[in-house]
C-alpha cells in the first residue's frame, strides 16, 4: 500500500482505454502494490463498456473449467501399480518431474537465444579454441579465446533480447515488470551458460610455447567479461540492445586489436607468431595484474550503479 492514490477520473478513462500511454504504464505499477486502487480499476471495468464482454468471457471460462471438472471426475482412473518400496517412495519421481519441468519453463522463458544459434555458435567458440590448439598444433588458441571470451555473452544479450528475439515480445511488452528484470534475467542465463564453458576450455587449452610470452589465466577474463556486459546494458538504455551490444563488443575487439596491428609500425607484414606474441602481450595489458583487474571492477561497478539510477528507462521494450 502506499500514501498516493490515483483519483477517479485517472481510473476511468485508464479503463476505458482513452489515458495517454505513459501515464497508463505509471499506473500500472502503482496498481501492483496498491490494493485499494486496483479494485477500483477492477469495479469500473466491470460497470464501463468492457464489463459486458468480461463477464460473457468469465462465464464462459468457469463454464468450460466445470465442464473439464465434471468429465475428470466421470472417467474412471486406473489404479497404478505400487512401487517395490515403500508407498511415500512413490511421490519423489513425481516431485522430481515436477521440479525438473518448473526449470525447464524457467530456462524456456529466460533466455530465447539459448534456444538458438548463439548456444551452438559458444560451444563451437570452445571446441574450436581445443581443435585449434590440440589438433593444429597452434599456439594461438589460447590468446583468440581469451580476446573473444569478454564480448561473448554480449552477444548473447543482445540476442536474447527484444523484438527480433521474443515470440511472446507484444505480451511482455505490455507488462508493468517486463524490462529491466526481464533483461538481468535473461543476461544471468547467457552468463550460466557461457561462464562455464568458456572457462572449461581455457583450462584445458595448453601453455604457450617457450618463444611467446605467456597468456592470462583461464579465469582473467571473466571480471573483464562482466564490465563489458554491463556497459553494453547501460548503453542500452540510450541507444537499444542490439546497438548497444555492437559498440561495446565492436569497442573492445578495435581497442584489442589496433595496438596488434600497428605495433610493427610500416614494413612487411608480421608472422602468425609475431601476431600471437603481440596479443599475448596485449591481453596481458588488459587483464594481468591487481590494477588492472581493479579498473575492470570499478567499471563494472559504475555501469551497475547507471542501471540502477535509469532502470525506468527499461521499462519500454520498444526501444530494446
Amino acid at each position: 500500500m502506499t500514501g498516493w492514490h490515483a483519483a477517479d477520473d485517472l481510473v476511468a478513462r485508464y479503463t476505458d482505454g482513452s489515458l495517454p500511454e505513459p501515464d497508463a504504464w505509471s499506473l500500472e505499477k502503482h496498481l501492483e502494490s496498491c490494493g485499494s486502487c486496483a479494485a477500483r480499476a477492477s469495479q469500473a471495468a466491470r460497470t464501463g463498456a468492457a464489463g459486458p464482454v468480461l463477464a460473457h468471457v468469465r462465464d464462459a471460462l468457469l463454464d468450460a473449467v466445470l465442464d473439464t471438472v465434471r468429465q475428470t471426475a466421470r472417467t474412471p482412473r486406473p489404479t497404478p501399480p505400487l512401487p517395490p518400496s515403500t508407498a511415500p517412495a512413490s511421490t519423489v519421481p513425481r516431485l522430481v518431474r515436477a521440479a525438473g519441468g518448473r526449470l525447464g519453463r524457467l530456462v524456456w522463458a529466460a533466455g530465447p537465444a539459448l534456444r538458438g544459434a548463439w548456444c551452438v555458435a559458444v560451444l563451437l567458440v570452445a571446441v574450436g579454441a581445443l581443435a585449434l590448439a590440440y589438433g593444429g598444433r597452434s599456439d594461438s588458441a589460447r590468446p583468440l579465446l581469451l580476446a573473444v571470451a569478454p564480448v561473448v555473452p554480449v552477444a548473447g544479450v543482445a540476442l536474447s533480447y527484444g523484438r527480433h528475439a521474443d515470440p511472446l515480445y507484444e505480451l511482455v511488452a505490455t507488462s508493468p515488470s517486463g524490462g529491466l528484470r526481464l533483461l538481468l534475467t535473461r543476461t544471468a542465463a547467457v552468463l550460466a551458460v557461457s561462464v562455464p564453458l568458456l572457462t572449461a576450455a581455457g583450462l584445458l587449452l595448453p601453455a604457450a610455447g617457450p618463444h611467446l610470452p605467456q597468456a592470462p589465466t583461464a579465469a582473467a577474463w571473466l571480471l573483464p567479461g562482466l564490465a563489458l556486459t554491463l556497459a553494453a546494458l547501460a548503453l542500452s538504455g540510450y541507444t537499444g540492445c542490439r546497438t548497444g551490444s555492437a559498440v561495446v563488443g565492436g569497442g573492445w575487439l578495435l581497442a584489442l586489436t589496433a595496438p596488434v596491428l600497428t605495433a610493427g609500425g610500416p614494413g612487411p607484414v608480421s608472422t602468425g607468431s609475431d601476431l600471437t606474441g603481440r596479443l599475448t602481450q596485449q591481453l596481458s595489458l588488459y587483464f594481468t595484474g591487481a590494477s588492472a583487474q581493479w579498473g575492470w571492477a570499478a567499471g563494472a561497478a559504475l555501469c551497475a550503479l547507471l542501471l540502477a539510477a535509469r532502470r525506468t528507462a527499461y521499462d519500454r521494450l520498444e526501444t530494446m
